[in-house]
């Protein structure tokens, strides 16, 4: 979830979930299963606090959407982000993370949105629209204008081969 990647047991995961909040998180949390930690703490962990998708990424894996998690959740994050998750797997929830409306489908103000995150809106609105058009333009297999998860598959495939080219790394980062 970082540039370090640390694998975690089931245990450690729980711990970490209850640090967060011992006050909500009992010790035995088989009898207390729909135990939600708030947005807020999740977001703070140091894992997320720097990622300009936290938010996003938080209300994707809760269970309400809106970033509130139980442990299951919490669980599934964790899991997806790993270093050993499969990479449609992974292709999956940035998909899902992208789709900023929902609508199964990655639209322009999608990718917007995105790109305004990942540049920290330190592009101009010209640049932005420019980076959008050539996104859409490469990845739109059945050209109506966004991308289906099937585009962004295929547009991900496509372009494995040059994982250590500039051009691939603005790609998988915009998709």
């Amino acid at each position: 979830m970082g540039n370090k990647q640390t694998i975690f047991t089931a245990q450690q995961l729980f711990y970490r979930y209850r640090d967060l909040a011992p006050q909500l998180v009992p010790l035995d949390y088989t009898n207390h299963p729909d135990v939600k930690l708030p947005y807020e703490l999740i977001g703070s962990m140091p894992e997320l606090k720097d990622n300009p998708f936290r938010q996003r990424i938080a209300e994707v894996f809760s269970e309400d959407g809106e970033g509130n998690m139980t442990l299951d959740d919490f669980l599934d994050m964790f899991s997806v982000l790993s270093e050993m998750a499969p990479r449609d797997l992974k292709a999956y929830y940035a998909f899902k993370i992208y789709d900023f409306n929902n609508d199964d489908f990655i639209c322009k103000s999608d990718l917007e949105k995105t790109l305004n995150k990942l540049t920290r809106n330190e592009l101009t609105e010209d640049e932005v629209r420019m980076v959008c058009e050539k996104v859409i333009d490469e990845a739109d297999l059945d050209n109506d204008g966004r991308l289906s998860l099937e585009d962004f598959h295929n547009h991900l495939q496509r372009h494995m081969k040059h994982v250590n080219s500039p051009a691939w790394n603005t790609s998988v980062i915009l998709l």
